[in-house]
């Protein structure tokens, strides 16, 4: 049995899919679908179920999938360790973030001071970057929802207000504060349902007795900025949506409308000198833009 077959194991097992797991992997399906098919027959047991060209982990898989994950994260810890020996500028991180809008100037700073060590940086959901967290194939998620389990710590690093951004010539342009009964029947433009700002924003409307009439869903901030300054309607951003100069921010009264970033790891497993710096450099980051 092979190291490289475990890791193939574990992408495959992951998106139950043979070529979108060559493709994440960078091989040829044939290549992957050789590699598996070899460590079935190692372990004498079939991993996967199969109809035509749907695989599907069957238990034996599921067992199996437990141990290779356990087994891959001692031995990733054990090479960050070791690099941790050779010193800092030899280390790694790896990162998950729904998101890297907001990290991306304390990113680029960080990259500057330390050139060698080596990033890597993996968008996912809030549900991913849990199990990304439990099964140690990430060191950190940065996030703006709290991810309160067993063995997981955390460190606010940003708090960002959210604004109701209103095209000009909307009514409301010209105040600089607004209650969101105020907007009760306004259409509004948002994410699509699921993205983590949605989330939070729907929780924000709800909060104070409002069911939105969305009439726009998009997947990124800035054709929300782009449809609100059309004219399409009105929405909740943050505070990168004052980078669209025609965008009215008003500050949303008698309601906490706040997102809070934070770093999250596992406080079981082993968090290279590099991760730890990380996290001071980015705290320290954005207390100085507060300040």
């Amino acid at each position: 049995m092979e190291l490289l077959q475990l890791q193939y194991f574990r992408t495959v097992a992951r998106l139950e899919h043979m070529s979108k797991a060559a493709q994440d992997l960078h091989i040829a399906q044939p290549a992957l679908s050789k590699t598996i098919a070899r460590l079935e027959k190692d372990l004498g047991v079939p991993l996967f179920d199969r109809e035509g060209r749907q695989i599907r982990l069957n238990p034996f898989g599921k067992a199996f999938l437990n141990k290779v994950e356990a087994a891959l994260a001692l031995l990733e810890e054990g090479q960050r360790e070791v690099a941790d020996l050779a010193g800092m500028e030899h280390g790694s991180i790896h990162l998950a973030a729904p998101t890297v809008d907001r990290l991306s100037d304390p990113l680029n700073a960080f990259v500057a001071l330390h050139p060698n060590v080596q990033f890597r940086i993996t968008q996912a959901s809030v549900h991913e970057m849990a199990h990304l967290i439990e099964s140690g194939q990430v060191d950190l998620c940065f996030t703006p929802f709290n991810m309160d389990r067993p063995h997981f710590s955390s460190l606010p690093v940003m708090q960002e207000e959210v604004y109701l951004a209103v095209p000009p010539g909307h009514r409301l342009a010209g105040q600089r504060s607004v209650h969101l009964n105020e907007v009760a029947n306004e259409p509004f433009i948002g994410y699509k349902e699921g993205f983590h700002f949605q989330m939070m924003n729907e929780n924000f409307l709800r909060s104070a007795g409002i069911s939105p009439n969305f009439v726009c869903r998009v997947d990124d901030a800035a054709s929300i900025a782009k449809l609100v300054s059309a004219g399409l309607g009105v929405a909740l951003v943050g505070n990168c949506g004052g980078s669209e100069s025609r965008l009215h921010l008003l500050t949303i009264e008698s309601a906490v409308c706040r997102r809070q970033f934070q770093f999250v790891w596992h406080n079981q497993r082993y968090l290279s000198k590099a991760a730890h710096c990380f996290i001071d450099f980015v705290s320290r980051h954005f207390k100085r833009s507060t300040e």
